[in-house]
């Protein structure tokens, strides 16, 4: 059996949508001041996290320390081996840590674990190893070329302004623009 419509529900219900539209408008308001207060707040708190065990910023970058790294799958030397890195000084980024394991990841993407004994805190960085080209190594006045370094070479890093580093290796030193280089954050200044 069909129950016929309520003659009140016809009246109602344009009130009704209209309530239900302005308690969604409302929400959503409130949403976006709460985004608003909290945001600068929360963008603070993740750019400020530490590692639980190192009490050092995460994600920070980090180079190998010996020309042979196992890359494992989880934080254990049970876990299975997914690379080895054959090259001292190649920057990684730590992005978590587990014990005595860190969990890094490489200018290609790879992520895996290797032992924090493995690690060293001196600042290395690739030239470019998206580009092709190689790119130009400037004097201090950032105008005069010095020379051309070839995509992934690895540079030791002696300072950052926010715009441009100053690199070293084996046979170059000068000034390179910070947004050709992986290993350094976009505005880092290191000192």
């Amino acid at each position: 059996m069909v129950m016929p419509p309520i003659p009140y529900a016809k009246a109602l219900a344009p009130e009704f949508v209209r309530a239900m539209s302005l308690g969604v408008k409302a929400l959503r308001l409130l949403q976006i001041f709460c985004l608003l207060i909290a945001g600068p707040a929360f963008a603070a708190e993740q750019q400020t996290q530490t590692g639980p065990v190192s009490r050092l910023p995460i994600p920070r970058f980090v180079s190998l320390k010996s020309d042979r790294v196992n890359l494992h799958e989880g934080p254990s030397k049970d876990h299975r081996t997914l690379w080895v890195y054959e090259r001292a000084g190649l920057p990684v980024e730590i992005t978590a840590e587990f014990e005595i394991w860190r969990k890094i990841r490489d200018s290609e993407g790879t992520e895996g674990w290797v032992l924090h004994s493995l690690l060293s805190g001196r600042r290395t960085a690739l030239v470019a190893p998206w580009k092709k080209e190689p790119l130009m190594l400037f004097a201090g006045d950032h105008t005069t070329a010095l020379a051309k370094l070839a995509p992934n070479v690895v540079a030791s890093l002696r300072g950052c302004d926010g715009n441009w580093c100053r690199v070293s290796g084996q046979g170059f030193d000068g000034y390179m623009q910070q947004g050709n280089l992986w290993g350094v954050y976009p505005g880092e200044k290191v000192e």
